[in-house]
């Protein structure tokens, strides 16, 4: 194999996560850097990389070219989202470095992301809560909850199954179930708890009734994580 080009953090908790010897889709490839990055370790066998913007899907195919991956093994779609993949195009589906409510539409409006066979690999950067109630709600597996650390802010990769899930409390909504023994978790829970609070704080100071019953919501939500916390603190004495 030649020296290859390394992921950053994020990326590489992701690609960690894809199961081996298995076929991939990159939505939103962007560069292409994971699916490329995956080839060349011989991780997986293929992938296709799709991106809604020419420009970026560009770069995906300059990148497999400058390291001579063939089109046997890497091909590109310019999509939106799900739309140009059929169920048997891959069984490991990546959709990384988006809002989570964006992701949540994305795998709504493909119907067959709920028919057992798939795993999906799962990175927002912003709207977590959001894209938790969705897999909470249409019934999603979160299998694992991985934190990870890229410059000063601690992102979350999920990894999900199509079947098995339970309905989520306001908490894990919010804050998810990472390992106990991740040294990330207590920063979380206290960074997502200041967020909840000053949320609380704000919402007092509307006259809106529909603001009245979010403002239960998140003092739940927080009252959890605040139960979380103190237990993540009692098990590190």
């Amino acid at each position: 194999m030649k020296r290859c080009f390394s992921l950053p953090p994020r990326l590489q908790t992701v690609a960690d996560l894809v199961p081996q010897s298995k076929s991939l889709a990159d939505i939103g490839t962007d560069h292409g850097r994971l699916p490329v990055w995956l080839l060349l370790h011989d991780l997986i066998p293929h992938a296709v990389a799709t991106d809604l913007r020419p420009g970026p899907l560009s770069k995906a195919k300059d990148l497999a070219k400058r390291w001579e991956i063939g089109a046997d093994k890497l091909s590109f779609r310019l999509c939106d989202g799900l739309t140009s993949l059929s169920p048997q195009d891959a069984e490991t589906i990546v959709i990384a470095g988006m809002g989570g409510e964006t992701i949540a539409e994305i795998m709504a409006d493909a119907a067959w992301t709920a028919d057992p066979g798939h795993c999906f690999i799962l990175q927002a950067m912003s709207g977590m809560d959001g894209l938790r109630r969705y897999l909470s709600g249409a019934g999603f597996r979160i299998s694992k909850e991985i934190l990870v650390e890229e410059g000063n802010t601690l992102y979350i990769v999920l990894y999900v199954e199509p079947e098995g899930g339970r309905k989520l409390t306001e908490g894990e909504i919010w804050v998810g179930q990472q390992n106990r023994d991740d040294p990330l978790r207590g920063r979380y829970l206290e960074q997502e708890l200041f967020k909840l609070r000053r949320a609380v704080a704000g919402l007092e100071r509307s006259q809106r009734p529909e603001d009245h019953e979010k403002k239960k919501w998140y003092e739940l939500a927080a009252w959890e994580v605040e139960q979380m916390k103190k237990e993540w603190d009692s098990w590190q004495l």
